[in-house]
C-alpha cells in the first residue's frame, strides 16, 4: 500500500489499515523507499552501539572519520564539506568504532526514540560552530557588526532575529511575533510577568494538575511574587481516570472560574502522556471570557504544526533541544502576539507607549540600543521582550537546527510523523494480542486518536516491568525516555526516524517482554 494513501486516511481523522503483513520488517522497508523525507536522516548524527559503549573521549564521531571532525570546512557558498563523512572521499576506516569506509555498519546502528527529551545532533551544527569560532578569532568584538561572505550566520546582533525568521513556519507567526532568547523557564517568568496582572477579582491562574515541574514552580512562584495564596490562585485540572483530560473538561473549568481567572496556561502537549491538546478551541473559548492565555509548546514546537497567529494566542514559550535539535539546554523561543507588541507614541510627549514588561537593553530598537542613555524604546514585536544580549555560540547552534526545518515543512513532517506513530502504535497492539499474560504487559497512556498526539507514545508497563525493559533496549543500543515507576516514552522523530526503526525498537521490546 501507498505511504501516501496512510498519510491521506490519517490526515482525514481515518484509521489508517495497515495490510496483514505490516508487521515485518520488508513492510518497514517498503514505507521507508517510499518516504520523500528519507534523505533528512543524513543531515543527523545518532548514536551507535558502539559508540554509547565510549568510556572517554577519543575524537570519533559515529558515522564519522575522527579526522573528519577537524576537516569539516565551509564551500565558497556556504555549505558544509565533510572530508571524510559518510564515506565520503573513499578513504578506509576499517576497525573504527565498527564502521567501514566511513558508513555504520547495519549491526552497529542505535535505535534514537528519545528526541522527546533530547534531539539527535544535526551535522549543520559543527559547521556552524565552527563559522562563529573563526569568526570570533578573526574580528573578535567586530562580529556583532560584520560577516564573512561564505559564512552561514550573519552578523552576531542580527542572528536572533535570522533564527526567529527560520522558525516562522514552526509555530505559525511571523517573524516579529517570534524572539529567540534565555531558556523555557525563563521565558514563562518574563512573558507572566507582562500577561499575569491580577486583581482582587481575578487572580487565578488555570493549569494543569500535573505539568513539568518547572512550569508548575514558575506559576506559584509568580502567584506567590504578587503576595496571593497558590491554594486560592491555582485551578489545577485533573485528568480522568485514563490519565488524560478532554477538551470538554478545560472548557467547563473555565466556565467554574471564568469571572476570577486571569490567565490560563497549558502545555500544548502534556510531557507524560502525549496527548495534544486542542489549542485553537481552547484558546478562543478562554478568550471569550476575558482569559490570557499561554501555551508551553515544549513538546509541540517541532513536532506538530501549530499557527499560534491565527489562533491568536497571547503569548507562548518554547525550548528548542527535543523535537527542534538545537542542542542540551539550547536557546529557548518565544511568541507574543503582534497586537501585545505595538510600539505608539504619546502625541503630548512622544514617549512610547508600550505593554509593560521586563526591560532590559536588547530589548531596545537596534537605532537606540547603543545610545546607552535611559530612554528604552523597545523593539516592535516579540524582540522587545529581550532583556540581555543572547549568547552567539548558543543562536549559532539554533541556526545550523533550524537549517534543516528549511528544507522541509510542518506539513510534511507531521504527515510523515501520523503514519510513524501509527505504525508503532500497531506494532505494540500486535505485541499485546500476542501476550500470554493475564494481565496486560502495558498500557498506552497516549491518546489513540491521531489528532489528540503528536510522534510520542506513552507505554505504561505492567508492574516490575520497568528495569527489565530498560535494560534490554540499553543492551540492543535503543534509546527512549523511562520515567519511574513504570512509563517508556516512545518519540519515533520524523526528521531521522526510519519505518524500519519502528519496527527494529519494537522487535526488542518484544523480546525483553519474552512474548
Amino acid at each position: 500500500m501507498e505511504l501516501s494513501t496512510f498519510v491521506e486516511r490519517l490526515r482525514n481523522g481515518e484509521a489508517p489499515k495497515f495490510p496483514h503483513d505490516a508487521n515485518s520488517l520488508a513492510f518497514a522497508q517498503g514505507l521507508d523507499a517510499q518516504d520523500k523525507l528519507s534523505h533528512l536522516r543524513d543531515e543527523f548524527i545518532l548514536p551507535t552501539k558502539s559508540s554509547l559503549k565510549k568510556k572517554a573521549l577519543d575524537g570519533s564521531i559515529p558515522g564519522m572519520f575522527p579526522s573528519a571532525v577537524c576537516q569539516t570546512r565551509l564551500t565558497e557558498s556556504g555549505e558544509a564539506s565533510h572530508n571524510g563523512t559518510n564515506g565520503t572521499n573513499g578513504h578506509s576506516t576499517n576497525g573504527t568504532n565498527g564502521h567501514t569506509n566511513g558508513h555504520k555498519s547495519e549491526s552497529d546502528e542505535g535505535l534514537y526514540f528519545v528526541g522527546n527529551s533530547l534531539g539527535a545532533q544535526p551535522k549543520a551544527i559543527r559547521t556552524y560552530l565552527n563559522a562563529q569560532l573563526e569568526t570570533w578569532a578573526s574580528i573578535g568584538v567586530n562580529g556583532h557588526f560584520a560577516s564573512y561572505e561564505n559564512s552561514p550566520l550573519t552578523q552576531w546582533q542580527d542572528l536572533a532575529e535570522d533564527c526567529a525568521i527560520k522558525s516562522t513556519d514552526i509555530v505559525g507567526a511571523s517573524a516579529s511575533e517570534i524572539v529567540i532568547m534565555n531558556t523555557l523557564t525563563v521565558n514563562l517568568h518574563m512573558l507572566m510577568a507582562s500577561f499575569y496582572k491580577p486583581t482582587e477579582k481575578r487572580h487565578k491562574i488555570i493549569l494543569e494538575w500535573k505539568p513539568f515541574p518547572s512550569d508548575h514552580y514558575a506559576i506559584e512562584s509568580q502567584v506567590v511574587l504578587h503576595g496571593l495564596d497558590p491554594e486560592k490562585s491555582m485551578v489545577k485540572i485533573q485528568p480522568n481516570e485514563d490519565s488524560l483530560i478532554p477538551t470538554e473538561k478545560i472548557l467547563a473549568t473555565i466556565d467554574e472560574h471564568a469571572e476570577e481567572t486571569a490567565l490560563i496556561l497549558l502545555p500544548g502537549i502534556q510531557y507524560y502522556t502525549g496527548q495534544l491538546f486542542d489549542i485553537p478551541r481552547i484558546t478562543a473559548y478562554a478568550k471569550s471570557k476575558g482569559i490570557v492565555v499561554g501555551w508551553d509548546l515544549a513538546h509541540a514546537a517541532g513536532n506538530v504544526e501549530l499557527k499560534l497567529h491565527d489562533w491568536d494566542v497571547d503569548f507562548a514559550c518554547w525550548c528548542t533541544y527535543k523535537y527542534i535539535n538545537g542542542g542540551p539546554g539550547s536557546i529557548a523561543g518565544a511568541f507574543v502576539h503582534e497586537k501585545h507588541g505595538k510600539v505608539e507614541f504619546d502625541s503630548t510627549t512622544g514617549k512610547p507607549i508600550y505593554r509593560p514588561r521586563l526591560m532590559g537593553w536588547y530589548g531596545g530598537d537596534k537605532s537606540v540600543r547603543f545610545n546607552m542613555d535611559n530612554n528604552f524604546l523597545p523593539t516592535v514585536g516579540a524582540g522587545g521582550f529581550q532583556v540581555s544580549n543572547p549568547s552567539a555560540i548558543d543562536l549559532a547552534s539554533l541556526s545550523g537546527a533550524l537549517s534543516i526545518f528549511n528544507k522541509t515543512s510542518m506539513h510534511d513532517l507531521r504527515s510523515k510523523a501520523l503514519v510513524l506513530t501509527a505504525y508503532a502504535e500497531l506494532l505494540l497492539d500486535q505485541i499485546q494480542a500476542d501476550s500470554k499474560d493475564e494481565t496486560p504487559l502495558f498500557q498506552i497512556l497516549t491518546p489513540r486518536d491521531p489528532a489528540q498526539r503528536g510522534t510520542q507514545l506513552s507505554v505504561l508497563l505492567k508492574d516490575g516491568l520497568l528495569d527489565k525493559v530498560g535494560q534490554a533496549l540499553e543492551d540492543n543500543g535503543a534509546q527512549c525516555d523511562k520515567r519511574k515507576p513504570g512509563v517508556i516514552r516512545v518519540a519515533p522523530v520524523p526528521l531521522y526516524t526510519r519505518f524500519q526503526d519502528v519496527w527494529k525498537f519494537m522487535q526488542v521490546l518484544r523480546g525483553a517482554l519474552e512474548l
